[in-house]
């Protein structure tokens, strides 16, 4: 299979989310055969809930449209280097590869802060490549954050 990127997909989901008024971090989980199988962008203020990150959305989604706590084979492509909470997510939903754009040197779980994959008590690692669509996807942050300290 040829390999084809859905951070299209996931940075559309950000806008959106951006739309909302929430962090704009979009978020898309493919299955092995190729097929988008969900995508979601932050919902935490709408849904008065802070585990309502694109990941966590995602992943549950997906999940129950295939009838599994597992998505073994799956791919997750994500706007933002994940935070702990969804780098556990991750793990315990054992995505096989995960795809990032921007890196989160504040609050990111991968290659900053937990280092959630670096420990040993994490069961499972996916595959993770960075910098994936990075400079958009860093600029729809700052743009988000600049938005929001001068309005």
């Amino acid at each position: 299979m040829v390999f084809r990127s859905q951070m299209t997909l996931a940075l559309e989901q950000a806008r959106a989310a951006a739309a909302r008024g929430e962090v704009p971090v979009g978020a898309v989980i493919v299955a092995p055969d190729g097929n988008v199988v969900a995508a979601d962008g932050n919902r935490t203020r709408e849904l008065n809930d802070p585990t309502a990150h694109a990941e966590i959305l995602a992943i549950r989604a997906a999940c129950a449209a295939i009838g599994s706590e597992r998505l073994i084979g799956h791919d997750l492509y994500v706007t933002l280097e994940p935070c702990p909470m969804c780098a556990a997510a991750i793990a315990a939903a054992r995505i096989a590869r995960l795809y990032y754009g921007a890196s989160d040197p504040k609050s990111g779980g991968v290659a900053h802060g937990a280092r959630v994959f670096d420990h040993r008590q994490t069961h499972h690692v996916p595959e993770v490549y960075d910098g994936l669509a990075e400079a958009e996807s860093a600029a729809l942050l700052r743009r988000f954050f600049a938005q929001r300290r001068s309005g």
